[in-house]
C-alpha cells in the first residue's frame, strides 16, 4: 500500500512539473509555414482600432515601385564559394550610385545560394514590395532565379544594401554592399568606407589594415552586428549626415570619437586630409598623418548640431507604443533556453503594431537585457525624442539604426506614410532568430508570402 502511495504520489508530483513544461513547450511551436502577418496578438498603441484581417486587402506585391526605362541599371549575380558569399566574384559586392530623384533597377540573379537570396536595402525608403525580406514582402529567390527591384532615389544620403534571407549568416560572410545616392546636380568628391569583419579580421571595404585617404568627404558604414567608434585624427571634422539625414549645423570638433551603431552610417566632412581610424587596426589615411589613441570622449547625438523643424508635430501622436526588450529562460520554437523578450513575450507571441497611413506615432524602446540592441525599422527613418528622460537638443536626429544601450530608453517619433507591413527587429542578426523581431502593419495591407514554404523562406 505505501509503495503505491508513493508511486501515485511521484506521479503525480511529475505531472505537476512537466504538465505546465509541456503545455509551454507546445505553445511555443512555430508551424514550419506560416503568415508572419497573422503571428502574435494586435496593439493599437492606444489609438483607434485597426482591422486586423490578413486575408483581406492590398498585397505588398502590389506595392511597387515606377515603371519605366531605368536610369540606374545594375545585375547582381550572388554565389557561394565556401563559407563565403560573393556579388558579382566580390564582397563587399558593387557600389551602387545614383542621383536623387533616378530610378533604380536592380536585377539580382542566384547563382549557386543554395538557401535562396534576397536585397533589402538598408535606410532607404522604398515601397514595401521592393524591401527584400524573404516571407514577408517576397519568396526567397532560389539557384537559377532571379528578381528585379525598382525604387526612385527619393533621398540623398548614405545606404547600404544585404541580404534578408537567412540573414545572420549571409550578411556576416559577405552579402553586402554600398548604395549612395547624391544630390541631384552636386558632384562633391567623396569616398566610401565599408567596415566590415571578416573571420575576425575588421577590414575597410573588403580590405584589412592602412588605405590610402582620398578625399575630405567620408561615408562611413558599419555593416557589423554591434557599434563601432571611429575617430580622427591630424585634423578637425564634423559629422554632417547620420543615416542619410543632413545634420543641421554640425559643430567642428577635434579629439572625439564618433559613434556608428551597427547598420548605421554617418558621414564626416575633414577640414583637411587627415586620418580616419575604425578599430582593429583598419583605417584610410593621408600620406604622412600618424597614428592616434581612441579619444575618451565621444560625440552624442542627443546634443550635436543645432534644433530644426521635424516637419510635423510628435505631440499630437495618435499611438503610442512600447517596445520593451528583455531575457528569459523559456521555449522557442520548441527549444528551451534564454530568449530575447518583447514587453515579456517570446516570439512569435509579440506584438504587431497597427497604424493607418497619416497615423503620427510616439515609441519608447527600453532595453533591460543585459546586452545592447541596435534597433532598426525598415521603411521609416524615425526622430529621436529623448534618451532616459533627457530631451534632444541638438539637430533633428532621424535615424534607423539606433543603438539601446542596456538600462537605456529611448523615446522616438515617426510618421506612418509608407504603407506595408515592416520589420522593426535587432540589427545584430544573431538576435532575430533568437526572438528579437516584431513588426509594423498598416490597414488594409497583406503579405502575399509565407515564412518557410516551397521558397524556404527565412527571413532571419
Amino acid at each position: 500500500m505505501r509503495t503505491s502511495f508513493r508511486a501515485a504520489t511521484a506521479v503525480v508530483a511529475a505531472l505537476a512539473v512537466l504538465g505546465p513544461v509541456g503545455y509551454f513547450w507546445y505553445d511555443s511551436l512555430v508551424p514550419g509555414t506560416y503568415d508572419m502577418a497573422a503571428m502574435g496578438y494586435p496593439d493599437n498603441g492606444g489609438g483607434s482600432p485597426v482591422e486586423h484581417d490578413h486575408t483581406v486587402g492590398m498585397s505588398v506585391a502590389d506595392l511597387k515601385g515606377p515603371s519605366g526605362t531605368p536610369d540606374v541599371a545594375v545585375t547582381l549575380t550572388a554565389r557561394k564559394d565556401g563559407a563565403r558569399y560573393t556579388l558579382n566574384g566580390a564582397t563587399p559586392g558593387p557600389e551602387i550610385r545614383a542621383e536623387q530623384g533616378q530610378l533604380i533597377q536592380v536585377t539580382l540573379v542566384n547563382e549557386s545560394v543554395p538557401d535562396g537570396v534576397t536585397l533589402h536595402w538598408h535606410g532607404v525608403d522604398v515601397p514595401n514590395g521592393e524591401d527584400g525580406v524573404a516571407g514577408i514582402t517576397q519568396d526567397a529567390v532560389l539557384r537559377g532565379q532571379s528578381f528585379v527591384y525598382r525604387f526612385v532615389a527619393k533621398d540623398a544620403g548614405t545606404y547600404w544594401y544585404h541580404s534578408h534571407q537567412v540573414s545572420h549568416e549571409q550578411v556576416k560572410n559577405g552579402l553586402f554592399g554600398a548604395l549612395v545616392i547624391t544630390p541631384r546636380g552636386q558632384r562633391i568628391p567623396d569616398q566610401v568606407a565599408l567596415v566590415h569583419t571578416y573571420d575576425g579580421k575588421r577590414t575597410i571595404n573588403g580590405k584589412p589594415g592602412i588605405a590610402d585617404l582620398s578625399a575630405t568627404t567620408l561615408r562611413v558604414i558599419n555593416t557589423d552586428a554591434g557599434p563601432i567608434r571611429i575617430w580622427v585624427s591630424g585634423t578637425a571634422f564634423r559629422v554632417t549626415a547620420i543615416d542619410g539625414h543632413d545634420v543641421n549645423q554640425p559643430d567642428q570638433v577635434t579629439d572625439r570619437a564618433v559613434p556608428v551603431t551597427a547598420g548605421g552610417r554617418v558621414d564626416l566632412r575633414l577640414s583637411t586630409p587627415g586620418r580616419v581610424d575604425v578599430g582593429g587596426g583598419a583605417a584610410l589615411a593621408a600620406a604622412g598623418t600618424q597614428p592616434v589613441a581612441l579619444p575618451r570622449d565621444t560625440i552624442d547625438f542627443l546634443s550635436y548640431g543645432k534644433s530644426g523643424p521635424l516637419g510635423f508635430d510628435p505631440g499630437k501622436a495618435n499611438r503610442a507604443f512600447r517596445y520593451d526588450i528583455g531575457r528569459r529562460f523559456g521555449f522557442l520554437d520548441g527549444k528551451p533556453g534564454m530568449w530575447w523578450t518583447v514587453n515579456g513575450h517570446l516570439f512569435p507571441d509579440v506584438p504587431m503594431f497597427m497604424v493607418k497611413t497619416g497615423d503620427i506615432v510616439r515609441m519608447t524602446l527600453h532595453n533591460g537585457s543585459g546586452e545592447v540592441h541596435p534597433m532598426h525599422l525598415h521603411g521609416h527613418h524615425v526622430v529621436v525624442l529623448s534618451r532616459n528622460g533627457v530631451a534632444a537638443t541638438g539637430s533633428p536626429w532621424w535615424t534607423d539604426s539606433l543603438d539601446v544601450g542596456d538600462g537605456d530608453s529611448y523615446e522616438i517619433a515617426f510618421v506612418a506614410d509608407n504603407p506595408g507591413i515592416w520589420a522593426d527587429h535587432c540589427h545584430n542578426l544573431e538576435h532575430v532568430p533568437e526572438g528579437l523581431v516584431v513588426h509594423l502593419a498598416y490597414a488594409g495591407v497583406r503579405s502575399s508570402f509565407q515564412v518557410g514554404g516551397p521558397a524556404g523562406n527565412t527571413p532571419e
